[in-house]
């Protein structure tokens, strides 16, 4: 099977490719969602991730055992310390959880899935892939579409987009990019044509 990882950062408009694909008929994998199952309480009870989590970071994991990630995203975006070692409790467990699906997926007699990953290069996870899409923006539009869709504060928004590698950096690191700075139109074009590409 080959496993193309889709990449961007906060705000880059990563999704929205993503759903593009997905309406393109792709087999799509995505790192957050996977992420969501894993931390979802079953019955009111916290997932044995979350409960690492809470046990970790005081105060996150709230009595109906959902974790609070409005609290965590406060503790981890301003200290890189804090985000490594949530990094170390969350990445493994969402690899496996992964590895599980691409199992599925192989099974089923899919030849070519993507996966949406945003701390792919963060992580060192290209290493893995057959080639990596990267989705990016000019820096500014990043922090304005960031402040508009999160009623962030300008330093809140620039310290979150700096948590992350530039997507000047990623851009070029990637084997296709993806400009979404223009209209959606313009994006849904660009994507159909790499898509095409890739599935000959």
């Amino acid at each position: 099977m080959r496993i193309i990882g889709l990449t961007g950062g906060i705000a880059s408009g990563k999704s929205t490719v993503r759903e593009m694909l997905i309406d393109l008929g792709a087999s799509v994998l995505d790192a957050d969602a996977i992420y969501h199952g894993l931390i979802a309480p079953k019955g009111g009870t916290p997932s044995p991730l979350a409960a690492a989590i809470g046990q970790r970071f005081p105060g996150v994991l709230p009595a109906d055992g959902s974790l609070d990630r409005a609290a965590l995203g406060k503790i981890v975006f301003s200290d890189e310390g804090q985000r490594r070692q949530l990094n170390a409790l969350t990445h493994p467990a969402v690899a496996a959880a992964f590895k599980e699906q691409v199992d599925a997926l192989a099974a089923a007699g899919v030849e070519t899935v993507f996966y949406d990953v945003p701390l792919l290069y963060e992580n060192g996870l290209e290493k893995g892939m057959d080639g990596v899409i990267v989705v990016w923006v000019p820096r500014e539009v990043q922090i304005q579409r960031l402040r508009d869709r999160n009623h962030l504060s300008e330093a809140d928004a620039k310290a979150r987009v700096a948590s992350q590698m530039s997507l000047d950096a990623k851009a070029k690191r990637a084997d296709w990019i993806i400009d979404n700075s223009a209209r959606p139109a313009t994006t849904r074009r660009r994507v159909s044509e790499l898509y095409r590409e890739l599935m000959k």
